[in-house]
C-alpha cells in the first residue's frame, strides 16, 4: 500500500506540474494577444482609448488565469512536502492521501468577493501587470500627446 500512495503522490506531482508549466504558457499568450491587439488598435486604427477597456479586460483575464495556476502551485506544496515526509509518515502510520485537488480548493474557496479580491491580487502582481501597465502608458502618451 504505502508504494501505491508514493506513486499516486508522483502521479500527481507531474500531472499538476505539467498543468502548472502549461498555465505560464497560456499568460504568455495572453500577454502576446494583449500587444498585437493594442498595435493593431492604436496604430493601424487608430481606436483611441476603446484600446484601454480592451487592456484592461485581457489584463484582469491574465489575473484570473494566473489565480488557478496559484491554485494549483499550492496544491503542488502539499504535495511536494507530503513527497518529502513520506518515510516519516509510514513511520507513523499516516501516509498521506494523493489525488485531493478539487476537495482541498473547494474546502478553501472564499465567497465571491474573496475570490474576486484573489483575482485582482493576482493581476497587480508584477509578472502579471507586465506588459498592461506600459500598453496603457503607451495608448495614454499617444492619445495625449497627439
Amino acid at each position: 500500500m504505502p508504494d501505491l500512495q508514493i506513486s499516486t503522490l508522483q502521479n500527481e506531482w507531474v500531472t499538476l506540474q505539467t498543468q502548472f508549466d502549461s498555465y505560464e504558457k497560456c499568460s504568455l499568450a495572453i500577454k502576446l494577444f494583449c500587444i498585437l491587439i493594442c498595435c493593431i488598435l492604436v496604430f493601424a486604427l487608430n481606436a483611441g482609448l476603446w484600446c484601454l477597456l480592451v487592456i484592461a479586460i485581457l489584463w484582469l483575464q491574465d489575473g484570473i488565469w494566473k489565480t488557478f495556476q496559484h491554485r494549483i502551485g499550492l496544491r503542488l506544496e502539499v504535495v511536494e512536502q507530503a513527497i518529502k515526509d513520506f518515510p516519516l509518515a509510514i513511520q507513523e502510520n499516516a501516509i498521506p492521501i494523493g489525488m485531493q485537488f478539487n476537495l482541498a480548493w473547494g474546502q478553501s474557496r472564499p465567497n465571491t468577493i474573496g475570490l474576486v479580491g484573489e483575482y485582482i491580487k493576482q493581476s497587480l502582481k508584477p509578472t502579471v501587470a507586465y506588459p498592461h501597465v506600459a500598453l496603457m502608458a503607451l495608448v495614454l502618451v499617444k492619445f495625449y500627446v497627439n
